[in-house]
């Protein structure tokens, strides 16, 4: 492991295996000018990515409570041109989408050729809070796993990248940073009650976490695992993956550019042909 675990197919997942504080060898005081430096390069990507209009980038963060999923958008995301990306966060349905299948009001979210989507919660809540909380038979949330492995390959198959980051972060470092919400009086506007409730549910989210990340890793949709304690690491984490990822498309999306280009330049040629003929009939 590097920065990020990235998980094979089908393989068993064990959360206790991953270590919620790792940072390898990194220290605090180098994070910054290293999520600056990829942070930079991902703004070139992202506006290659839009100019080309080949692909489209889905990014999906799930995690617990306080896991630091605004917080990834805000640090992560903070050099991109907001013109071309799109945050969606799922609340809970409203009746018209509780009349459609789960994945209708998550489709119509998906980005566009040239476009990041960011899903702050996702369809995964469907194998989530739908578990945990008895909210569909056992056997209709399980059959949710085929549906998001369907969805995401239609996605990929017609050009999206798709990168899902789960935000692994411990119980213990969860009730620090609640009880820091209470002790700061800044930061009491972002206490809720429903966060508490949740906590008394860990181990039944932990499973239920590792059964989608088994189930709902493929080549083509991969989960990394982030380990998220350490804030500054997590957003290191998250930027440096998505760098990598898109990275080897770069070459491919300028490609594109430089053939458009091209063919506007000659388009502008033949326009100026045009005129200068024009001239000169008019001048007979």
């Amino acid at each position: 492991m590097d920065y990020a675990w990235k998980l094979d197919s089908g393989k068993k997942v064990s959360l206790k295996d991953f270590d919620p504080s790792y940072s390898g060898k990194l220290k605090k005081d180098e994070a910054p000018a290293l999520l600056d430096k990829y942070n930079q390069e991902l703004a070139e990507l992202q506006e290659i990515l839009y100019a080309a209009g080949h692909n489209g980038v889905l990014i999906v963060l799930q995690g617990m409570d306080t896991s630091g999923k605004d917080g990834t958008i805000a640090h992560v995301m903070s050099h991109v041109n907001p013109q071309g990306c799109q945050v969606t966060s799922f609340k809970a349905p409203t009746a018209e989408e509780l009349a459609h299948d789960f994945l209708w009001r998550v489709h119509a979210h998906t980005p566009a050729k040239g476009m990041m989507g960011i899903f702050n919660r996702s369809h995964y809540e469907d194998v989530l809070i739908v578990r945990v909380h008895d909210l569909l038979p056992k056997a209709d949330w399980e059959a949710n796993y085929d549906h998001i492995n369907n969805f995401e390959k239609l996605l990929a198959g017609t050009g999206t990248l798709i990168l899902k980051f789960f935000l692994h972060i411990s119980k213990d470092e969860q009730a620090e940073r609640l009880q820091a919400r209470e002790d700061d009086k800044d930061k009491r506007w972002k206490i809720n009650a429903g966060d508490y409730k949740e906590r008394n549910y860990w181990d039944a989210y932990q499973e239920a976490y590792e059964d989608l990340l088994e189930k709902c890793s493929t080549p083509h949709a991969p989960w990394y695992i982030i380990p998220a304690d350490r804030k500054w690491f997590r957003n290191l984490a998250i930027a440096r993956t998505l760098v990598e990822t898109l990275r080897p498309y770069r070459k491919e999306w300028e490609k594109a550019l430089e053939a458009r280009g091209e063919a506007a330049y000659d388009e502008l040629l033949q326009y100026r042909e045009s005129l200068k003929s024009s001239d000169s009939a008019g001048e007979k």
